[in-house]
């Protein structure tokens, strides 16, 4: 810094959605600088144009005795640096206003992003939400390149790739067809273009020559996916690139307007630094400031904030937890000052996938907007927000909704004496307390509390903090790390309130505040460092000397290059990675090494797989598939290397008293207030206290201690509570407390769920996502689940309680069992394994934590172990009645196992043996977690309050059968037809109770076809899951899922051997899982008259050889009802599984996916019309065997209310050699030759209403 910037300001600025903050250096006339903050309205056009700008604007006037009018451009000369976080793009993106965009990609997949993943958001939601596409129009480019391996029988020049791969150009780019629809974009006005074609992160001269054309034509912005990030996945880099092309152009606009408000000196000159955070948490120059490295610019900069404030007030060896609670959200996050910013590839944020180096920041819909609901028996805090208009009630604005900030201020945690007076009309009121506390006493009275509206309060406030620690465990423990072990350091407008009582919910001992906590985003930025990414993809086996070695080297010029180029000369630190992975998996780890690594990036992949994943997998080569380096130019200050200056601590004097209400000591009248002007360096605050801040409120909770460090900083002790002390009437449910253990069983499933994801290692758990994960009871019913594959729902619960029978009075702790058997164990098909773990207390059975998995192969006569010709049991694969999967004497019984998967036949033992161990795991995570509740609470309360959670689903359920019976009356029924023409046929008895608004049912079933030799059987776990997932559905709010559901209903079903729904032992039912549980589905909606039939199939499909099988289902059209239309390409109603990526199935099956696309036409018409399904069309390089296994191939799927029908599904076996079409029917395995094609059109969703 020379002498002249000594004299000069340097302003970071966090321009938020409703509030901007600034930090500013101001020079103190001694060579030094003194630090100020300000917060103005982003928005307010009666007074300024630029909130930011107008910021700058009035510290100069304030602080140079000089005017600064503003008419007149801001006056350069005394700025050294402007740094700025924006949420100019993740508000694009959120109200969808960003510039309209085109989609230019490979002939074949014009609905490729559309379909996605082919997943629905909300499982139990039928009116499907599926956020919109970025883009206004599509274009295809006529042009394919592929892979060019075991290809020879096809044209095409085959070149070598930027990986060195050799690529086929299949089919050269047809630039003359392409121009025409280019013009036809300009003609319609639109400007910016985004590109992706297949492959083009290993061959992007089609690309480039798209690019150049365009650029050529006119197009104002061009966004090609190999420029914008050239790694694999063709969907994920599609919505990036999408997203750059629909939030740059707006940015420019934004960032040009910025700058006119400025003398021309800030862009002509360097005199004035002008830099951006990006989601990576580095600065950017304004030129390289583009769309997707925006979304998080935000709270990119409170990560960076907190990161750099703990490591100076803590030290370098604390890993540190960031929760910045706002407005409307809050963001959660982690920092390990050992590792330093770690990122993740892949963030979903507003419905769009971004596929770029991100700071892994987690949202949940819970801040100080969010709103407070009392529903079904639940108290529920968001997702909702009352925003900033109308806000909530205390806001004193016409429509105010009560929301977490007037339970806050009610309870005494906000004071009005202390909070700006610009509520009311006139702008200029205080927060209306006494309307938060009418609004709260009516829902008190709802809840059972009478006038006690503090309790009714702090139970929203309780509620509000549960669901804010379930990201925060999940985040830690998903990845390895004990939460405990962290301290929490809060920030934004609403953290501190929460702060304690979050930090000791999740056991963690230290909560870090620092004095600017309420702008931290704006410090941050001052803080952060300027940051140069250079990533190029690779496709090399790892080798301690190999060529990536090079291509590090050729990469850190560049960066230094970049950096030196923008001034800066020496203090460059560069940081070397490599994208690693395990042959034959899709989970990379981007890989850094340590100084005890000497170089060894094997060694620093297998320590981080370990930690992520529990385990190594042996036998695989390890591959690279990605090179990067990250160089920095690192701030010259020091400061999170220097801590703060030592302090003599005394105990600080109160300032005010006031009436505040402490969770389980009630009401303080008067709890001591300190305002944070009279608070120096060793100030100690005794809880409970109240803590004022310039920009938020601190609240000091009993038995916490807060002290004011060197730096003017808050670290409070927090002292950990001792459980099961609170005394609770166990007869009657408590409303909060229903809440609360809602949130933690649902909690122990979720973490189940991700440790099973992260610890399993098939393609079929761990990327496509098809497993569930729940917690029972001692009797075997379902508790909680966590939101997975529907089918498996009720289906685990009758496994549970077979296993429980079975073996009653035989288990111990430390015992596994695992079954699969769906006649004779409650399963579902044999593919689906399930492990039960008990967990004991009291010296019994107290719960059961499961895991059900699907199984890439367990045997039979065809790979994948779903034959469409299955005629018995045995032929499907491995059954298991019952086994000791671990055994609390002699562990994991592999032998065992092995000799029952290996007699049957499997493929992929390996595959199978890990699955199992990862499913172990997930229960062991499980078992943890309930032992914890019942250690916090006591076990007789736990108990008490899972009856209490059945109970509240099944008065809902209840409910729901009463208010449908007002309107339609006692009885329903339907029956449909399966292709085969077995039918199925439900009649729906309706019993209302005497004086009471509740109704319960009979499903019956009896005159359902009787079973088939084939295997649309489907085992009586099936229906019950059926019936459960419908149930939930027709409730249409957010209650728990369990055994409560179904204890409202008696289901009927057939004798068993007498009916497809109860089918003998020995009868096929692979199919009964995957096709015929989605006609139970039609047939209940339609008794109840609910929605159109959705496509009524998984429409499965699966190929392979001897030596490996591959399994997929695919999307179909979902059914309209009465107030909404249908959706296209989407999973329906007992599945929700991923199907894997365009270039990733190309790169590991031999096949080349030639189509994938919407199937127009194929929804029912309606007033509301039905969905269409997909078609989707694969090319097979060698020759396999294929199976289909689909329904509604013969019998369309129905609409409702005089609705049209969804079209047909049809699979049709292209032959290369003839020539031919052959339709091969629904249910079908047949061996393709090389070059022959599958083309998979799936059926439409059913129109509503004429």
């Amino acid at each position: 810094m020379t002498s002249g910037d000594a004299e000069k300001f340097r302003f970071a600025i966090d321009r938020g959605g409703t509030f901007t903050d600034l930090y500013a250096e101001v020079p103190d006339g001694h060579g030094g600088h003194q630090r100020i903050v300000r917060k103005l309205l982003s928005e307010d056009p009666d007074n300024y144009s630029d909130a930011p700008r107008e910021g700058i604007r009035r510290i100069l006037q304030e602080f140079t005795a000089e005017a600064h009018p503003p008419e007149k451009p801001v006056d350069c000369s005394k700025i050294e640096s402007i740094r700025m976080g924006t949420t100019v793009a993740t508000n694009a993106l959120l109200e969808r206003k960003g510039t309209p965009c085109a989609l230019l990609v490979t002939e074949g997949f014009a609905d490729l992003l559309e379909i996605g993943n082919q997943t629905r958001p909300a499982i139990f939601d039928v009116k499907i939400r599926r956020p919109d596409t970025l883009y206004t129009k599509v274009v295809e480019v006529p042009e394919r390149a592929i892979l060019a391996r075991e290809t020879d029988y096809l044209p095409g020049e085959v070149l070598k790739g930027r990986t060195g791969e050799e690529v086929r150009v299949e089919r050269p780019l047809d630039k003359v067809t392409l121009k025409a629809r280019l013009q036809q974009l300009l003609d319609e006005g639109i400007s910016s273009v985004a590109i992706l074609l297949m492959h083009s992160y290993i061959y992007g001269d089609h690309e480039k020559e798209v690019a150049d054309l365009c650029r050529s034509m006119g197009f104002a912005h061009v966004s090609a996916s190999s420029e914008v990030l050239a790694m694999a996945k063709a969907v994920a880099r599609g919505h990036t690139v999408v997203a750059d092309a629909y939030l740059t152009p707006t940015i420019r606009t934004y960032l040009k307007n910025f700058c006119d408000g400025f003398d021309r000196a800030l862009t002509e000159t360097d005199n004035t630094r002008l830099l951006f955070m990006q989601s990576d948490g580095g600065l950017a120059r304004m030129q390289d400031f583009t769309g997707h490295k925006a979304i998080l610019s935000g709270p990119a900069g409170g990560v960076v904030g907190f990161a750099k404030t703990t490591a100076r007030a803590l030290g370098s060896e604390v890993a540190v937890v960031g929760f910045d609670m706002g407005g409307t959200s809050t963001d959660v996050s982690r920092y390990d000052p050992r590792v330093g910013f770690e990122h993740i590839y892949e963030t979903v944020t507003a419905g769009v996938t971004v596929q770029a180096p991100q700071l892994d920041i987690t949202t949940v819909a819970a801040g100080g907007g969010s709103l407070l609901i009392y529903e079904h028996g639940l108290l529920c805090v968001g997702p909702e927000s009352a925003g900033a208009h109308p806000g909530p009630v205390c806001y004193r604005k016409k429509g105010g909704k009560l929301a977490v900030t007037d339970a806050n201020l009610v309870l005494g945690r906000l004071l009005p004496s202390h909070f700006p007076r610009i509520f009311g009309e006139t702008q200029d009121q205080p927060l209306d307390t006494e309307a938060s506390r009418r609004a709260l006493r009516k829902l008190s009275v709802e809840m059972g509390l009478g006038d006690d509206i503090d309790a009714c309060a702090a139970g929203f406030i309780r509620v509000a903090n549960e669901a804010m620690c379930r990201p925060i465990r999940n985040m830690t423990q998903m990845r390895g790390y004990d939460v405990r072990t962290h301290v929490l350091a809060c920030f934004g407008g609403a953290g501190g309130q929460h702060a304690c009582a979050m930090a000791r919910a999740l056991g963690i001992d230290t909560v870090f505040v620092h004095r600017f906590s309420g702008v931290l985003s704006a410090f941050g930025l001052a803080l952060a460092d300027e940051v140069v990414d250079k990533q190029v993809p690779a496709a090399q086996e790892w080798q301690l000397a190999g060529p990536w070695m090079d291509t590090l080297g050729e990469l850190e010029k560049e960066a230094i290059s970049a950096l030196e180029r923008a001034g800066h000369h020496g203090n460059i630190h560069t940081k070397y990675f490599l994208n690693m992975r395990y042959s034959g998996t899709d989970t990379s780890i981007m890989t850094a090494v340590e100084d005890s690594d000497n170089g060894d990036y094997q060694k620093a992949f297998e320590r981080a797989y370990r930690r992520e994943y529990g385990f190594l997998m042996t036998g695989r080569e390890l591959l690279i598939d990605d090179i990067r380096v990250r160089a920095r130019a690192v701030k010259e200050d020091g400061f999170e290397f220097t801590r703060p200056p030592p302090t003599e601590e005394y105990e600080a004097e109160h300032d005010e008293m006031a009436s505040v209400y402490f969770e389980g000591i009630g009401r303080v009248e008067k709890t001591p207030v300190f305002l944070e002007a009279n608070l120096k360096p060793g100030a100690v605050v005794r809880g409970p206290a109240i803590i004022v801040q310039s920009t938020g409120t601190i609240v000091v909770e009993p038995d916490c201690t807060a002290k004011v460090n060197g730096d003017g900083d808050y670290v409070i002790d927090v002292k950990q509570l001792g459980g099961g002390d609170e005394v609770m009437d166990l007869e009657v449910a408590d409303p909060i407390q229903l809440s609360i253990f809602s949130h933690k069983f649902m909690s122990i499933a979720e973490q189940m769920g991700r440790c099973l994801q992260r610890t399993a290692t098939s393609v079929n758990v761990k990327d496509r996502l098809d497993f569930s994960c729940a917690v029972f009871g001692p009797d075997g019913g379902l508790i909680a689940n966590a939101p997975h594959i529907p089918v498996h729902l009720g289906a685990m619960q009758e496994a549970v309680k077979i296993q429980l029978s079975l073996w009653e009075g035989k288990l111990k702790h430390g015992d596994v069992l695992v079954s699969n058997h769906p006649q004779l164990a409650g399963g579902s098909h044999l593919p689906d394994i399930t492990v039960m773990t008990p967990v004991f207390g009291g010296g019994k059975v107290a719960f059961v934590v499961a895991s059900r998995g699907h199984h890439a192969d367990v045997g039979g006569i065809e790979p994948g172990s779903m034959p469409p010709n299955s005629t018995c049991l045995a032929e499907e694969g491995c059954a298991i009645v019952t086994h000791k999967l671990v055994s609390a004497d002699q562990g994991f019984d592999e032998a065992g196992i092995t000799e029952l998967l290996t007699t049957a036949g499997t493929r992929n033992l390996e595959d199978n043996l890990a699955d199992l161990r990862a499913q172990v795991a997930a229960n062991q995570q499980g078992i943890s977690l309930v032992h914890e509740m019942i250690v916090s609470y006591g076990l007789d309360v736990v108990h008490a309050y899972m009856h209490h959670i059945r109970e509240n689903a099944r008065q809902a359920v209840l409910g729901m059968l009463y208010t449908w019976s007002k309107k339609h009356g006692t009885e329903g029924e339907a029956e449909d037809s399966m292709d085969d023409g077995s039918v199925i046929k439900l009649k729906v008895r309706l019993h209302q109770e005497d004086g009471a608004k509740r109704a319960s049912a009979v499903f019956d079933f009896t005159g359902s076809g009787p079973e088939v030799v084939g295997n649309t059987n489907a085992p009586p776990a099936v229906t019950m899951s059926a019936v459960i997932y419908c149930l939930r559905c027709m409730v249409d709010s957010d209650i728990p899922l369990n055994q409560g559901c179904l204890e409202a209903v008696r289901v009927v079903l057939p004798q068993r051997g007498h009916c497809m729904l109860n089918p003998s032992p020995e009868a096929a039912v692979v199919g009964g899982n995957v096709v015929t549980s989605q006609r139970v589905v039609d047939v209940i909606f339609r008794a109840f008259q609910f929605c159109a039939a959705s496509c009524g199939c998984m429409n499965n499909m699966t190929f392979g050889d001897a030596t490996f099988g591959y399994y997929e289902t695919v999307a179909g059209g979902s059914g309209a009802g009465p107030t909404w239309d249908g959706v296209s390409g989407v999973h329906t109603h007992m599945t929700n599984t991923r199907i894997t990526d365009v270039e990733i199935m190309e790169r590991r099956y031999p096949c080349i996916v030639r189509h994938f696309g919407l199937r127009e036409g194929s929804g029912g018409d309606g007033v509301h019309r039905g969905g269409c399904g997909v078609l989707r069309e694969l090319e097979f390089i060698r020759p396999l065997h294929v199976s289909v296994l689909t329904e509604r191939r013969a019998k369309a799927p129905y609409g409702m209310a005089g609705g049209g029908s969804g079209m047909k599904g049809l699979n049709l076996w292209l032959k290369r050699e003839a020539g031919q079409e052959v339709n091969i029917g629904g249910k079908r395995t047949v061996q393709m030759a090389r070059g022959d094609r599958l083309r998979l059109l799936t059926p439409g969703g059913g129109g509503y209403g004429s």
